[in-house]
């Protein structure tokens, strides 16, 4: 949606407030003349994604709606949630039963990333190639280590299963 921000009867910024107000996602592009910082970043702050001051050419403004809906539709949410276990991706903090679980970074990674994928079996593959930044083979146990680890973190009985092993298959995180 392009949203000048002078329009005849209200502020372009209240429109906008309203619309994220109302909890519609719909991207938003400001067209305007209003080019100081200050302008820039009160379109920014009311919910805008993109901003573009006039005059501008014609290309430019398709190039940034196209980006626009490139981006994904829906954003994962900030607080992930299964059966007692919470995680937090602002503040970085997992919640077992209540209490708070202290994680090394690459297993809270690999906690976000199963929770991101919660019901869907993982395979080793796919977690290897999204949270490792280097090739470890098909044979190395840095997976299962990092599973194992996670597991005796977060502490749960063994009847209750949370971070299931689909043998031969991956990982998943229990709905």
């Amino acid at each position: 949606m392009a949203l000048d921000l002078i329009l005849p009867e209200k502020n372009g910024l209240d429109v906008l407030k309203q619309i994220r107000h109302n909890g519609i996602t719909l991207p938003v592009l400001i067209l305007t003349g209003q080019k100081s910082p200050d302008d820039i970043v009160a379109g920014f702050e009311a919910g805008a994604d993109d901003y573009l001051t006039k005059p501008f050419e014609q290309r430019e403004f398709l190039a940034r709606i196209r980006a626009l809906l490139r981006r994904p539709r829906h954003i994962a949410p900030v607080i992930l949630q299964t059966k007692s276990l919470t995680l937090n991706i602002n503040t970085r903090k997992v919640f077992c039963r209540d209490k708070e679980v202290s994680l090394t970074l690459k297993e809270f990674s690999l906690l976000e990333y199963l929770m991101l994928h919660k019901g869907q079996v993982i395979s080793k593959e796919q977690i290897l190639s999204n949270l490792w930044d280097f090739d470890f083979g098909s044979f190395s146990n840095v997976v299962e280590a990092h599973i194992k680890n996670l597991r005796k973190k977060l502490n749960y009985p063994k009847r209750e299963k949370v971070l299931e092993t689909a043998r031969g298959v991956g990982y998943r995180i229990a709905e």
